[in-house]
């Protein structure tokens, strides 16, 4: 299962500035628009740490 649960993604918010996220499924990551920060999906399990998240580029 790659997909992430919808009521999972209902609670779960951004560690960095406690907003909502919304999936990318393409790339498999949730996006924090407010961070500007993309956490990865692995195995449909997100990872929720600062450490991991990618900066979204300016086209993003």
């Amino acid at each position: 299962m790659s997909d992430v649960d919808p009521k999972l993604l209902e609670v779960l918010v951004c560690p960095q500035t406690r907003t909502p996220l919304r999936y990318d499924r393409d790339k498999r990551e949730l996006i924090s628009d407010a961070a500007r920060l993309a956490y990865p999906v692995r195995n449909g399990l997100p990872i929720m740490l600062i450490d991991e998240a990618r900066e979204l580029g300016a086209d993003e």
